[in-house]
C-alpha cells in the first residue's frame, strides 16, 4: 500500500514539474528586455518576474512590491496561438483602487512608471481565447505559455540636483 501511494505521488510530482518546467524561463526568453547600449542606467531584470501555463481565458493575480524612488517597466508576452491581446490591470493591494488598465491603450503589453512611495502591487492578467496550435507535446492544447517581465532602475534625478 505504501508503495502504490509513493508512487503516485512522484507521478504526480513529476507531471507537475514537467508542466512547470515548459513554461518556466519563459518572461526570460520571449518577453522583450530592451537595453541601450551605452545606458548608464539600464533596466535590471526583477526577481518578482514570473512565467507560467495558463488556460485560454484564464484569469490571475500575482502581488508584487515597488519601491520609492525607482522606475519600473512591465511586459507581458505569451505564445503566439494566444495573439497579442493579453489584458492586465495593476491595483494597490491595499486599497485595491485600480492604477493602470491596458485596455485603454489598445492592450499595450509594455507599461513603465516611476514610484513615488514604496507599496505593494496586485498585477492581474487576463488571458484572451486564441486559436490552438500543436507546438508542445508537454502542453495541453488548450493551454499556452504567459510571462510576465519586470524590469527596475533607480529614478534619474531631474532638475537641480545640486547647487
Amino acid at each position: 500500500m505504501k508503495q502504490i501511494f509513493l508512487l503516485l505521488l512522484t507521478i504526480g510530482y513529476s507531471s507537475v514539474f514537467a508542466q512547470a518546467s515548459v513554461c518556466g524561463q519563459f518572461h526570460r526568453t520571449e518577453c522583450l528586455m530592451e537595453t541601450k547600449k551605452g545606458d548608464k542606467n539600464p533596466w535590471k531584470y526583477n526577481a518578482q518576474s514570473k512565467s507560467g501555463l495558463f488556460n485560454q481565458g484564464a484569469t490571475s493575480k500575482i502581488r508584487c512590491v515597488i519601491y520609492k524612488g525607482m522606475d519600473y517597466r512591465i511586459n507581458v508576452c505569451a505564445e503566439t496561438s494566444l495573439g497579442d491581446k493579453l489584458h492586465y490591470k495593476i491595483f494597490d493591494a491595499r486599497t485595491s483602487e485600480l492604477l493602470y488598465d491596458n485596455s485603454s491603450s489598445q492592450f499595450d503589453p509594455v507599461f513603465e512608471f516611476q514610484s513615488t512611495s514604496t507599496r505593494q502591487l496586485i498585477i492581474e492578467l487576463t488571458v484572451p481565447t486564441g486559436a490552438t496550435e500543436k507546438s508542445d507535446k508537454n502542453k495541453p492544447m488548450e493551454a499556452a505559455c504567459v510571462g510576465l517581465l519586470i524590469e527596475h532602475k533607480v529614478t534619474e534625478r531631474q532638475g537641480f540636483s545640486s547647487y
